[in-house]
């Protein structure tokens, strides 16, 4: 079956260039007529909260900045997890909320809750 393929390749080589001419040409065509979907975004909507605490090391980080900041995250309607992260001189705070819930909404109820907190928080530190 492939040698009866082959041969008749072989005898009619015009006929394959102006085949292999027209599924290139119509691959270009419909690389340029089809309109690309957007991907759709799967991940969660989560808003991350990050202070920096210069020179401090992680406990006293998890103790002055990333604990009240997650206990005051934990009250945000709709957050499904509440994550707190300490480093030297960081805190990373992650909010996931759940499924459905709108992101500029989720950021305003975060950035509403960031006012309450604001004054549990040592001096010079700004969560953003």
């Amino acid at each position: 079956m492939i040698g009866k393929l082959i041969d008749w390749c072989l005898h009619n080589r015009l006929m394959v260039v102006l085949l292999t001419a027209v599924l290139v040409g119509a691959g270009v065509y419909s690389i340029r007529s089809i309109t690309v979907d957007a991907i759709p975004d799967l991940s969660d909507v989560q808003v991350v909260i990050r202070t920096e605490y210069p020179g401090q090391a992680p406990q006293i980080v998890e103790d002055q900045v990333t604990y009240p900041l997650t206990t005051a995250m934990l009250a945000v309607p709709y957050a499904k997890v509440v994550r707190g992260y300490s480093m030297f001189g960081s805190s990373f705070v992650y909010i996931i909320f759940e499924d459905g819930t709108d992101l500029y909404w989720a950021r305003s109820r975060v950035l509403e809750q960031l006012s309450t907190v604001a004054g549990r928080l040592p001096r010079g530190v700004a969560p953003q």
